[in-house]
């Protein structure tokens, strides 16, 4: 057999990632090849993937960020099985890496993100490879991204939460924080009145005519009372229509009018984690 030295298993996990004993025993079935070692363990995360395909993944680690001209920003999150795993620093690491990568080259959608080279492999191969070392299923599962005039990101303490939101033009920091908060915050389902789904506006119509229908109103005001549920649905679920969370007397349209009245939100993305 051939001997495995303390080194070499040393350069594989440091290669890898994988544990040592994993490491050790891949060098030894590859006879002390280093290249065909790295391809064993790849192998053993594949194998891992495939035996864990039918888990759930609903741990894991919500990260967003902008570039550094703050005129995109991306978010991603990646999930796992636990959140023992998912607080690890190295999980942490690795979503961050990701993250960056989606903020330097901006891909089109998730699987052009997956495409890309982190090193030397893929993204996509480099999740199947930590899916080997921690024994977890591991999944990226979301991307999402903003180009604006100003965008700003918002992680929610504990990375189960983040938020990134796109400005017209330039504004202070507190303020794009403050909105970027408030989305958090929220969860508004769009920006203003006018981008609401016409088939959202009239499920909530639907509702508040069956509401008052329970309720026993007169049907000849059924509809009137319906358009009166849905201005409060406006006001309680568009960004720029809610109340302003840090001064309730106020909307967060008004909020941003008060800096500057040309001031506006372009856009917004939300992703959560069991929350």
């Amino acid at each position: 057999m051939v001997q495995i030295s303390a080194t070499d298993v040393s350069k594989l996990r440091k290669s890898t990632g994988a544990g040592m004993m994993d490491c050790k025993k891949a060098l030894q079935e590859a006879e002390g090849n280093f290249d065909k070692a790295v391809e064993i363990i790849r192998k053993k995360g594949q194998a891992i993937a495939n035996k864990r395909a039918d888990r759930e993944a609903s741990e894991g680690a919500v990260l967003s960020g902008v570039s550094a001209d703050a005129r995109m920003g991306a978010m991603i999150a990646l999930n796992c099985e636990t959140d023992f795993v998912a607080k690890n620093e190295d999980f942490i690491k690795f979503a961050r890496e990701i993250l960056n990568i989606a903020i330097e080259k901006n891909p089109s959608d998730l699987d052009e993100l997956k495409e890309l080279k982190m090193g030397e492999k893929s993204i996509a191969d480099l999740v199947v490879e930590q899916i080997g070392i921690i024994g977890e299923k591991i999944e990226l599962a979301y991307y999402d991204k903003i180009v604006a005039a100003q965008v700003v990101s918002y992680i929610h303490p504990g990375n189960k939460l983040a938020t990134l939101v796109g400005f017209n033009k330039l504004t202070s920091e507190q303020i794009a924080k403050d909105v970027a908060m408030q989305v958090a915050a929220m969860n508004p389902v769009a920006v203003d009145k006018s981008d609401v789904p016409g088939d959202v506006i009239e499920k909530e119509k639907e509702i508040g005519r069956e509401q008052a229908l329970r309720e026993g109103k007169p049907e000849n005001i059924v509809d009137k009372i319906a358009e009166g549920k849905l201005i409060k649905f406006f006001k309680e679920s568009t960004l720029l229509n809610q109340e302003f969370t840090k001064d309730n007397k106020i909307t967060v349209g008004q909020y941003l009018k008060n800096s500057d009245k040309e001031l506006t939100v372009t856009e917004f993305k939300r992703y959560s984690l069991n929350i």
